[in-house]
């Protein structure tokens, strides 16, 4: 919830690619050496950590520089300058890979909770803070998308399309139960919501209403709607008899 969903299915596919990357056994070892080592490392030395030619190296070293979790420049090691062409040195780069499949959006869950700490009123206790910056959030999410698409008005069914782009990208799994409700199939916060499921669930509830709110989709209600191995919110018709806390202010 803190970030772009775009950029975060974009990270998502670039660590996918990186753990493809590293399956292969010298590559994923060549790799670790290069973390370990806390310098800039030369062909030769990737080569020698694992027993194989220079030129096999080469090829896996260039494969982890295309993947990103390599950079590669020319350096004579130990800044001693000599004469002719600088060799190749590879260093890690700054990216960090994380996979999970279903997936897990817990970081999103903590952001929202430290936000909630950092920003709790007098007159609220630590629940109705965590609601409030969920609801918060999701407004914010919402009204963005609106501000980038313009869509005009939305009834249930075209905002109900805008709103499976989003809980697509966070990970939600949705499926589209009628022209008018939506069911998420996957848990983003599992198993945290199992642990804390009266404040998870209501949080989540508040962001979805938050984000209906701030995109301005008539006649939908994100409501608390629990099944088994799924999410506790659906996103159905306005006029439903189940309770819907609307995103608390903040």
């Amino acid at each position: 919830m803190a970030s772009d969903p775009s950029a975060r299915a974009d990270a998502a596919d670039s660590a996918i690619d990186s753990v493809s990357v590293l399956s292969e056994d010298s590559r994923r070892r060549m790799f670790a050496f290069i973390r370990r080592a806390r310098r800039a490392v030369t062909r030769d030395e990737a080569a020698a950590s694992v027993g194989i030619s220079r030129k096999l190296a080469a090829f896996h070293l260039d494969k982890l520089v295309d993947a990103g979790l390599l950079r590669a420049r020319y350096e004579t090691p130990g800044g001693i300058r000599k004469v002719g062409r600088q060799p190749k040195v590879y260093e890690p780069t700054d990216a960090q890979i994380t996979v999970s499949i279903p997936d897990r959006r817990h970081e999103l869950l903590a952001d929202l909770l430290l936000d909630a700490v950092l920003t709790q009123g007098a007159d609220e206790n630590a629940a109705q803070a965590a609601m409030r910056s969920a609801g918060r959030r999701g407004r914010q999410l919402g009204e963005a998308a609106r501000d980038r698409t313009r869509p005009g008005r939305l009834g249930p069914e075209r905002g109900l399309t805008v709103c499976e782009r989003l809980l697509d990208q966070f990970g939600y799994e949705p499926v589209r139960e009628s022209p008018t409700e939506l069911r998420l199939r996957n848990c983003p916060f599992h198993p945290l919501a199992a642990k804390a499921t009266e404040l998870v669930c209501g949080m989540n509830q508040s962001f979805l209403a938050g984000y209906l709110q701030g995109l301005e989709v008539g006649g939908v209600r994100a409501v608390l709607a629990p099944e088994p191995g799924e999410c506790c919110v659906r996103l159905g018709p306005g006029d439903t008899d189940r309770d819907d806390e609307t995103a608390q202010d903040g």
